[in-house]
């Protein structure tokens, strides 16, 4: 049945800016899509990323393109095989999720035969800066239960122990954004070790994982860069002891759930992650929160303001329930 498809580029201030080791940003870029069917209206959004080689130009014009094959009644199976992983499948692939629970008067937790929880924790992350700057995050920060820190340029040993000082009771996880080299990575790792650090997330550039299987992994390691969708997943056996599952890089729900499947069938935990944009990102990677160890879903605590009817967080907390932005 014709499905009517329409997407746009929207821009979200970020509440100070964001910065990570390969560089700031001030805003959230998102492109937004919207599906009308029967009186019936589906959302998704993505995040064009240009580690990936996407702009936000070329994600819609991608998205815009299927038009003709969603007039002609595109199916969520039809639109794995129109366009790889990435950002522009994730948008659609979530709004065909939305549109199809709500036609059916029913969840998108109910289709995927799932029942999330009632309450998520999450990471809040600590833009990378200088020691003190870090510090000073982190101490504003610490009464939450989880800190993602953001590291990966010269320092990083300094501004880690800044951290841990200004935050001493807090869960700790680290993302390099692959700024580490293969030389440095055992004594930092030591030092994350030695400051109670649970996770560190991709430290190397994904094309040098391989040193990965050479050294003492004192603290788990989870791959982002070095992991996008199904394919591959099984060459991280033996690198990394977790991956980050994002729709920006599966495209969409339905394969980050079979990647979240396939992930626990080798024996690899799973941290469920987002870019910086809003709760319309948020709300379908929810539903892969009962099978992650950890979650960072905090892109709107990054923004200025959120979507009207977003998701409610509280103290690292975010709540459950339905959401009429998407899902049910």
């Amino acid at each position: 049945m014709t499905i009517r498809l329409s997407a746009a580029i929207e821009r979200f201030p970020i509440a100070g800016n964001f910065t990570i080791a390969r560089g700031s940003k001030t805003e959230a870029v998102v492109v937004a899509v919207r599906l009308e069917q029967d009186g019936h209206i589906g959302r998704g959004e993505c995040v064009p990323y240009a580690r990936y080689g996407e702009t936000p130009q070329s994600t819609l014009a991608a998205i815009e393109a299927l038009v003709p094959a969603f007039a002609a009644g595109m199916s969520r199976l039809d639109l794995q095989q129109a366009l790889p992983p990435g950002a522009a499948r994730n948008a659609l692939d979530c709004a065909l999720w939305d549109l199809e629970a709500k036609r059916a008067g029913t969840s998108a937790a109910a289709l995927a035969g799932m029942t999330p929880p009632q309450h998520i924790e999450t990471a809040f992350t600590i833009s990378l800066g200088s020691p003190d700057e870090m510090a000073d995050a982190a101490a504003r920060a610490a009464h939450l239960p989880l800190l993602k820190i953001k590291l990966g340029t010269p320092g990083d040993a300094e501004r880690l122990g800044a951290v841990r000082a200004a935050a001493p009771d807090t869960r700790l996880v680290v993302d390099a954004n692959e700024g580490w080299h293969p030389d440095d990575l055992p004594v930092l790792l030591d030092i994350c070790a030695h400051c109670r650090v649970e996770l560190v997330e991709q430290p190397l550039p994904a094309g040098a994982d391989g040193a990965l299987v050479e050294i003492n992994h004192t603290v788990p390691i989870c791959a982002d860069e070095s992991v996008h969708a199904l394919a591959g997943l099984e060459a991280l056996v033996g690198r990394y002891e977790a991956i980050n599952v994002k729709l920006d890089k599966t495209g969409g729900l339905t394969e980050a759930l079979a990647v979240a499947a396939r992930a626990e069938a080798l024996g690899l935990s799973i941290m469920v992650g987002c870019m910086v944009s809003t709760s319309l990102s948020m709300l379908p990677a929810r539903l892969l929160a009962s099978r992650a160890r950890w979650i960072d879903l905090d892109g709107p605590l990054l923004l200025e303001q959120d979507r009207p009817d977003g998701l409610v967080y509280e103290r690292g907390m975010i709540a459950g329930g339905a959401s009429p932005l998407w899902g049910g």
